[in-house]
């Protein structure tokens, strides 16, 4: 199994979970040129952030080339209990897409 892209975190604290993520992804905006051809480098860049408690989205996240490479992610919501399930997905301009599920503590 490949390793994810995702690494990923969910704590509750009271009764707010908070949800931390860091996602390796060069994220290219299509403006830079390669130092050695001059050419541009095409973009390449998470386009959709899907974050998910049991099933249900909580957050959901439209990114664009403007989003720094290596992105991280955090937020909170209400409603979670320890040993629940979150999940969070990704999916970029050129189709590639990776998701990871982390239990909450």
């Amino acid at each position: 199994m490949a390793k994810s892209s995702i690494r990923a975190r969910a704590r509750l604290k009271g009764d707010t979970t908070t949800v931390k993520a860091l996602i390796t992804h060069k994220m290219e905006t299509g403006l830079r040129k390669d130092k050695k051809t001059g050419k541009l480098i095409p973009a390449h860049f998470i386009q959709e952030v899907t974050c998910q408690h049991n099933g249900n989205t909580v957050v959901l996240a439209q990114w664009g080339p403007a989003i720094s490479k290596n992105p991280y992610l955090s937020f909170q919501f209400t409603g979670a209990a320890a040993g629940d399930t979150v999940s969070i997905s990704w999916v970029d301009n050129k189709g590639e897409k990776d998701s990871t599920s982390t239990k909450i503590k």
